[in-house]
């Protein structure tokens, strides 16, 4: 029969394709900025990450020499010169932006009255005519050409030391353990007061923090920074540490309590009557057997805090040294809006992080969530 104790449920498999989908819909655009941050402007410009491995193409002009660069060779005035770069192919060529592609490589057409241009397939072009050039610019040279598969550690160097992603990179570490550690630990000690042990307005205490949950926190943004400033922290790590604290705290608090609740009665009140105080029943029996729900909120705090950018400009800051990597990838969709070689690296050192305690947390994840929801009801 389904649905009873010890028996699998017919829809496992649709949890598990669930899940996988979810996984690969967040894994493919971290592989692409992760691709997209060792290519250069060009590339990702002209071309997908998908393309990486297989060349791009890319178009553009060139201006060839003038009336002073031209030489005097069998009669003609010749000005040569070479219209591509580094390791690129010539595909196509042509004379006009409307047709930048018109002609092949080696063809010789007339531009002008004259004038005949060739442009090989090793890039070299000839400009010929009988009579001496009277031109201040250059004829235009469109080209269509390919780009062969390129990747730098370029984008990383400039993106941690030009750019001030690696001073963010500490600033946010520094905020995020801390923020996500001591919440835990208030926590542990107030669910376990709430699940197991008996005090005079328990349930009101628990009604209060389920009602916490639903309030926002921006409304405590501007009373909570005043109070700060009036205590002495003002704007600083202690102060960001004691408001994510507060703001993640009813969610620990339910998330844990809901669990603690569910533990098995006997082994608790048989520690007791063996004498064991209720210090060493949380120490000893409670926290190891609660794992699964203080792993599943510590990934939540971690990554909410890794993630946030308004309390962290309220209650830090705006200078260089302050700007957590939110700030920063802020100031760079700003400043570097049509650089996307160094959005792409910048945007995916920031998401790494939580991707990697996510993918080594969520066997935890799944069974704290699952158990608490099971048994706290």
């Amino acid at each position: 029969m389904e649905g009873m104790a010890g028996q699998k449920s017919s829809l496992v498999w649709a949890v598990n394709i669930s899940a996988f989908l979810l996984v690969l819909l967040w894994t493919i655009p971290t592989l692409g900025l992760f691709v997209s941050s060792f290519r250069d402007r060009d590339q990702i410009a002209s071309s997908g990450w998908w393309q990486s491995f297989s060349g791009s193409e890319q178009t553009g002009f060139v201006r060839t020499g003038t009336g002073d660069d031209a030489i005097q060779m069998d009669g003609l005035y010749v000005i040569e010169g070479n219209v591509l770069e580094g390791e690129q192919k010539l595909v196509a060529w042509g004379t006009g932006a409307r047709e930048p592609a018109r002609y092949q490589p080696g063809d010789t057409v007339e531009i002008e009255d004259g004038w005949q241009l060739t442009v090989k397939a090793d890039g070299s072009y000839r400009l010929a005519s009988r009579q001496p050039f009277e031109m201040r610019r250059g004829e235009r040279i469109f080209t269509t050409t390919m780009a062969p598969p390129k990747f730098t550690t370029g984008n990383y160097e400039r993106v941690l030391t030009a750019e001030g992603l690696g001073r963010a990179f500490m600033n946010t570490m520094t905020v995020t353990v801390p923020a996500t550690v001591i919440p835990i630990l208030i926590a542990a000690f107030a669910a376990y007061a709430l699940a197991w042990m008996e005090f005079p307005g328990r349930a009101l205490l628990t009604a209060a923090v389920v009602g916490l949950l639903v309030v926002p926190l921006q409304v405590a943004l501007i009373p909570l920074l005043r109070l700060h400033n009036d205590i002495g922290i003002g704007k600083g790590y202690l102060g960001i540490w004691l408001a994510h604290t507060g703001f993640g705290l009813p969610l620990a608090i339910y998330l844990l309590r809901n669990y603690m609740v569910g533990l098995p009665r006997e082994v608790i009140e048989s520690a007791r009557v063996d004498g064991a105080t209720e210090f060493q029943i949380f120490r000893r029996i409670i926290l190891p057997l609660s794992f699964p729900a203080l792993a599943s909120f510590a990934i939540f705090q971690f990554l909410w805090v890794w993630n946030d950018l308004l309390v962290a400009t309220v209650f830090l800051g705006n200078t260089r040294e302050q700007l957590v990597m939110t700030g920063v990838l802020r100031e760079l969709m700003g400043s570097k809006g049509g650089e996307w070689e160094i959005l792409a690296t910048s945007a995916f050192i920031s998401i790494s992080v939580p991707l990697i305690v996510f993918f080594a947390m969520q066997k935890y994840l799944v069974r704290g969530l699952l158990a608490g929801s099971v048994k706290g009801g």
